[in-house]
């Protein structure tokens, strides 16, 4: 008799963010050993309409189709046009970190860091650039109406200003 190694599969539970926001600060990023990565800003919107917050989120680009997209719109972004996207970001953590300058050198902040992993729909300046193939087994989000767009501003920022607007309270 033959005793077979059945052991079971992995399972994994799956924490994912979504949400309509503004992209920013596209980069490549080297790494010492390995392959270099793609990341970008997003700041989300939230809370009502006429007086929008931001969460900025700090993301490594994952999947070909996300990176393929954002680098199909990089010069937008560094054209300083509203890039707005509907995305999905999974493995969401908090990286700590301490102010090297600027008027809060030495103090303790924090950033929020994740994998965009899916992108709905992007805008360019109010105008749907791509939208991605309707899924059977998940809701899509539908692109804002103009009029909500008119409401938000671009939060475009330097490193410096959204790393310290990430640490501002709530």
């Amino acid at each position: 008799m033959t005793t077979a190694n059945t052991a079971a599969p992995a399972t994994y539970f799956n924490l994912h963010t979504q949400g309509i926001g503004y992209l920013n600060r596209v980069r490549e990023v080297p790494v010492r050993r390995g392959q270099p990565f793609m990341a970008c800003d997003i700041a989300a919107l939230h809370g009502a309409s006429d007086d929008v917050e931001y969460t900025r989120f700090d993301c490594k680009v994952a999947g070909g189709e996300a990176e393929r997209l954002i680098r199909d719109h990089l010069e937008d972004v560094r054209a300083e046009r509203k890039v707005l996207i509907a995305f999905r970001i999974g493995d969401l953590w908090v990286d700590a970190f301490t102010y090297e300058k600027g008027e809060r050198k030495g103090q303790p902040g924090a950033s929020l860091k994740g994998r965009l992993i899916f992108i709905e729909w992007i805008k360019v300046n109010g105008q749907l650039t791509y939208k991605a193939p309707a899924r059977q087994d998940a809701s899509s989000a539908e692109p804002p109406s103009e009029a909500a767009e008119e409401h938000a501003p671009n939060p475009s920022h330097s490193a410096d200003q959204a790393q310290n607007q990430a640490t501002q309270p709530a």
